[in-house]
């Protein structure tokens, strides 16, 4: 009679934690990137009745007879499945498609999470302001180049305190010069077109840039560029069109000045564009890639996690990289609270990099990892549970009638 009041006891001990399993999930059914749990069993030690015996002498073999002495918890799985996202609109919320987690950090030590609704702290650093913990990534040189391979730190973005500019290192034109265009005599006779550009030194000041083209014979032409009276080098060359009208071939440039206090221009110019037909002359410089100074008014982060600052003067340089790790197990991680992870012996040791790369996820920005928790599957979990706790009670009271019945025998 033991044996059954025993495997009883077992099964409403551990359905209980079964049940606490369920109650946890349902309760974090709107937690950000929660990660549902479940409960495993198996069975314990049985008890041999009768050992096996083979076939032998023309008799059959006979099977071994056993009686089980209960049930215990086999595991309890942290189901790392992916979550529905959730548009939230806020630029700083990151939610991960596919795997991964972002590496975050306290001060000393490195937790890892799927939750994240950051906001940029008082100290322009992105946050959780929920914990206080922040995620770690790379950041970005005066250039805007990311190393991937230095050391992990928290992210600044620092809206209104950074100025940034870039000095002019391309001109790009484009436009007709006419192919009707009389030859102009000697200096000083006007040249045949002219057209003006703006280009920026590396403290962002400006400097106007004349491009003067001047027709030589059929087909050929030649410019000059000037700047006040700065002097140049590279500041002349040739043009020659085919009979079509387009170019064939360009000298000249890159154009060279040092204005007094800055680092010294190179200017290259890029004359593709132009073409000589009968029409009036319309050249000019489409495009230059300086910027004058600039704030930081805000940013953005892409797919790959990288956070990218957009300035008053319309310039976009990288300021760093969101940091992603990747785990050969990470049902093997262990639950720290706060929707964060850390390390176990099993989970293995983390891969560090970019999102998207070594079977990494993406990063989708203005979104939320929703929980993976199913309300359906829950309780149906929890209808299954409570009949089996409610199964094994009454196996209890069946026990105990029984040996009622046997204490009886003595009366």
């Amino acid at each position: 009679m033991q044996r059954s009041l025993f495997a009883a006891v077992s099964g409403l001990r551990n359905h209980q934690v079964k049940m606490d399993v369920i109650g946890n999930n349902i309760a974090n059914v709107n937690t950000s990137a929660f990660k549902g749990g479940r409960v495993r069993f198996q069975d314990i030690l049985s008890q041999n009745i009768r050992g096996a015996s083979a076939p032998q002498l023309g008799m059959g073999g006979i099977n071994p007879a056993q009686v089980g002495l209960g049930m215990s918890i086999g595991a309890i799985d942290t189901i790392h499945t992916q979550g529905s996202l959730q548009n939230t609109g806020r630029s700083t919320d990151l939610a991960i498609q596919g795997n991964g987690f972002f590496v975050m950090s306290n001060g000393t030590s490195q937790f890892y999470t799927r939750d994240g609704a950051f906001s940029v702290g008082a100290d322009g650093e992105l946050v959780n302001a929920a914990s206080g913990f922040k995620p770690l990534g790379w950041a970005a040189d005066a250039a805007g180049n990311i190393d991937t391979t230095s050391p992990l730190r928290a992210l600044n973005i620092p809206i209104g305190n950074r100025v940034n500019t870039r000095a002019t290192e391309n001109l790009v034109l484009g436009g007709n010069l006419n192919a009707l265009a009389a030859i102009p005599g000697p200096p000083p006779a006007p040249p045949s077109h002219t057209t003006e550009v703006l280009a920026y030194d590396s403290q962002g000041g400006m400097h106007t840039i004349a491009i003067a083209f001047s027709k030589t014979a059929s087909n050929a032409w030649s410019w000059t560029a000037t700047s006040g009276a700065l002097p140049m080098t590279g500041s002349s060359g040739t043009l020659t069109f085919a009979a079509t009208g387009n170019l064939t071939a360009s000298t000249g440039g890159p154009i060279a000045f040092s204005p007094p206090g800055v680092a010294p221009l190179s200017i290259a110019p890029d004359f593709s564009g132009l073409t000589q037909v009968v029409g009036r002359s319309s050249a000019l410089v489409r495009s230059q890639d300086g910027f004058r100074v600039g704030e930081l008014e805000s940013f953005m982060i892409g797919n790959t996690g990288v956070i990218n600052g957009v300035y008053s003067n319309g310039l976009v340089v990288a300021l760093g990289q969101v940091a992603l790790a990747g785990f050969p197990n990470p049902e093997g991680l262990q639950k720290a609270a706060a929707n964060m992870f850390q390390l176990s012996a099993n989970s293995g040791l983390p891969r560090i990099g970019g999102a998207g790369l070594e079977g990494r996820g993406t990063i989708e920005t203005a979104s939320l990892e929703m929980s993976n928790v199913d309300l359906s599957v829950e309780f149906t979990e929890m209808i299954t549970t409570s009949r089996a706790f409610q199964a094994n009670s009454r196996m209890i009271s069946a026990s105990d009638d029984l040996l009622q019945e046997v204490v009886n025998l003595k009366r």
